[in-house]
């Protein structure tokens, strides 16, 4: 039952930047935002995917936005961040130039892409958020991380999480293999000494 009042939907974006224009992803698909950190390659990629990371223990891809929209490579600064999205149940971290607020607006603020911005990218566009005179281009992370790259990122993945098994069996027959003295002490193994100084 209505009595003629408009009832407005409100959505919350995280908003990042990427040289001078601002976009935003929906709040629900971010699961955290860290520093950038150390990437680690890996060969066979497309030229956007950075490599890996390790994000406490789990092993995730990532992408560099700029390379993505094929816009012009800058040196990156204490503002860099790696946005970790969930995209087709699949976390992924995004490099941005940096990430500026959490941004909390009404639905009727989102308006179709405009013709003038229309591209081959045009596609990972939900739309644009009018807020005075400010415009914020909303992402698709879904379509932004789709198809080949998507591929790429998983393959990568499982590649990286079937190197690690093998050296940990690989570790762990040496050590079954290795002399038992009674008289010496048990050394902690490099990995748990890691996390105990974390």
């Amino acid at each position: 039952m209505t009595d003629g009042t408009t009832i407005r939907t409100e959505k919350q974006l995280v908003v990042f930047t990427l040289g001078e224009e601002a976009y935003g992803v929906d709040i629900a698909t971010v699961r955290e935002i860290i520093r950038m950190q150390a990437v680690t390659e890996v060969p066979g990629t497309p030229y956007s995917v950075e490599g890996l990371i390790n994000l406490r223990g789990s092993v995730i891809p990532v992408v560099d936005l700029r390379k993505r929209f094929g816009l012009e490579s800058v040196e990156r600064s204490k503002e860099t961040r790696i946005v970790v999205v969930t995209s087709n149940e699949q976390e992924i971290g995004v490099i941005v130039d940096s990430v500026t607020e959490v941004l909390r607006f009404s639905a009727d603020s989102i308006e179709p892409p405009s013709s003038i911005i229309m591209s081959s990218d045009s596609e990972y566009l939900l739309g644009i958020v009018k807020l005075d005179e400010r415009l914020i281009i909303l992402l698709d992370t879904d379509r932004v991380l789709s198809g080949e790259n998507k591929t790429s990122l998983a393959a990568a993945v499982s590649r990286a999480k079937a190197k690690a098994s093998s050296e940990e069996k690989t570790s762990t027959t040496k050590a079954q293999k290795a002399p038992e003295t009674e008289s010496e002490p048990v050394e902690v193994p490099s990995e748990e000494k890691a996390l105990a100084q974390a």
